[in-house]
């Protein structure tokens, strides 16, 4: 732990520690209670004007200064921290502090328990809950030169092997796999089609069955009457391996066979009898709920195949354009860049197994390197709860299972939940650090209800910022 063991305070002062001065009790905090007194408790004070802004950054930097070894924050002052004991991050998605202002009866137990908040500026003027979490569990850090250095030597694993190694090894990654699966709000930004009524969705895999953990799909369209319509579906394996690769004989008559983009021919397409219900028959068989799907802008492809899946990785989406946040980065230009292979460079066409493999290959890079792979080399990022506790604090992470997975290590006790009342049950029996969020409902007793059981509650209410 990064702060006494016992001891009681919160941020109102309501309670008083005990002195470990007073009968038998002992314990390794005399000092802080010498320096406080034995009625001192914790309590913050605002240091900057209210006209100053405040980051999600900065929440997070508290968090750190007051548990870790971060930098003492300059809008805020922290009496007797080495009082507090437990620290809640308590976010709450859809309250901000305007809504929280305008509705005073509504949330009559959050303003009982802390008053008027402190603003705090979201990353963008477009919400998004994924990019808020993702401020908040992830923490920054500079790389030192030498780890610059080597890192632009970078190696990608381009052999069966050398792949299968990789997937096998998921314990020596910097991130969990399913760290870079997008969440559904992610997807539908990107156009992706989740519950379309006339889309197949994905099914889970039959019990007993070993589905396959990450496949790479890739698509080729023509141009039909009716619009783009499917030509050849691809699926390659995590080792690179074609598990799937089949033309498909679109049910419109064909306008275009667009081959400067897609390779296909008349020729190629003369005698072809299967039709997308065929194809999506097959692919349902490969392809389960369960099996993470890679690929490049993939929203096109699962829409030519009329295919709904909800666990992806797109290449598009990981390696963000540096120059226009709206546009997608094209896969042949970061195949040269990062996997120093030229693609799309035959004159005839794409070739969908090149494409695949390509995306693929970029996303085992993420996969070795880090999210960070790719983007600024001086930053990296760590897990929230991975330098608390290389500041000897414990963590505990409750949320959905999404975030869990996606957030917490194993020094971390990582808590699923589906529904606020779980979280507050499983939130108020642990006894660490605890880092939550609570979904779905907003109601002011929940806030009152942690308060009692934990020492110092830090509320975080974020508001868009106006541009």
């Amino acid at each position: 732990m990064a702060s006494p063991p016992t001891g009681k305070s919160d941020t109102n002062g309501s309670s008083a520690p005990s002195n470990p001065n007073d009968g038998a009790q002992t314990c390794n905090n005399a000092a802080y209670f010498d320096v406080s007194g034995p009625d001192g408790t914790a309590d913050v004070t605002f240091k900057s004007p209210d006209s100053k802004a405040v980051y999600l950054q900065d929440i997070q930097g508290l968090v750190t200064w007051v548990l870790g070894d971060g930098l003492m924050p300059s809008w805020i002052f922290v009496k007797n921290k080495p009082l507090i004991q437990k620290v809640v991050l308590l976010h709450l998605p859809g309250l901000d502090a305007d809504l929280y202002l305008s509705n005073p009866n509504l949330f009559s137990g959050l303003r009982k328990c802390f008053g008027a908040p402190k603003q705090v500026l979201a990353l963008s003027c477009v919400a998004d809950e994924m990019q808020t979490i993702g401020a908040l569990l992830t923490y920054r850090v500079k790389r030192k030169h030498e780890e610059i250095e080597s890192n632009q030597q970078f190696h990608c694993p381009t052999s069966a092997r050398e792949k299968a190694l990789l997937l096998e090894n998921q314990k020596d990654l910097p991130f969990p796999v399913n760290y870079y699966t997008h969440s559904r709000r992610e997807l539908e930004d990107s156009g992706y089609c989740i519950n379309h009524p006339e889309f197949v969705t994905t099914v889970p895999a039959p019990v007993g069955t070993s589905p396959h953990r990450i496949l790479a799909l890739d698509c080729e369209m023509c141009i039909t009457a009716k619009g783009f319509e499917l030509t050849r579906v691809t699926l390659v394996d995590g080792c690179g391996e074609v598990v799937l690769d089949k033309l498909v004989k679109p049910f419109n008559s064909i306008l275009d066979y667009n081959t400067r983009y897609s390779g296909i021919t008349e020729e190629m397409l003369n005698g072809v009898t299967t039709m997308l219900k065929d194809i999506q028959e097959e692919f349902l068989k490969l392809v389960y709920k369960e099996t993470i799907l890679v690929g490049h802008s993939l929203e096109n492809d699962l829409s030519a195949m009329k295919i709904s899946h909800q666990l992806i990785i797109d290449s598009a989406i990981l390696y963000k354009n540096p120059c226009s946040e709206g546009h997608k980065t094209a896969l042949r230009v970061l195949s040269e860049k990062f996997l120093s292979r030229q693609i799309q460079a035959s004159g005839k066409g794409h070739d969908s197994v090149e494409d695949a493999r390509a995306a693929l290959e970029l996303v085992l890079l993420k996969f070795k390197y880090g999210p960070q792979f790719g983007t600024h080399p001086f930053i990296g990022r760590k897990k929230l709860v991975s330098v608390l506790h290389e500041s000897g604090s414990t963590c505990s992470l409750v949320d959905n299972l999404f975030i869990v997975k996606r957030y917490s290590d194993g020094s971390c006790n990582a808590i699923p939940v589906s529904s606020d009342d779980e979280a507050l049950s499983r939130t108020m029996k642990e006894d660490w650090i605890h880092i939550t969020r609570c979904k779905q409902r907003i109601q002011g007793s929940l806030a009152v209800e942690l308060l009692k059981q934990f020492r110092c509650v830090l509320v975080v209410a974020s508001r868009l910022r106006k541009i």
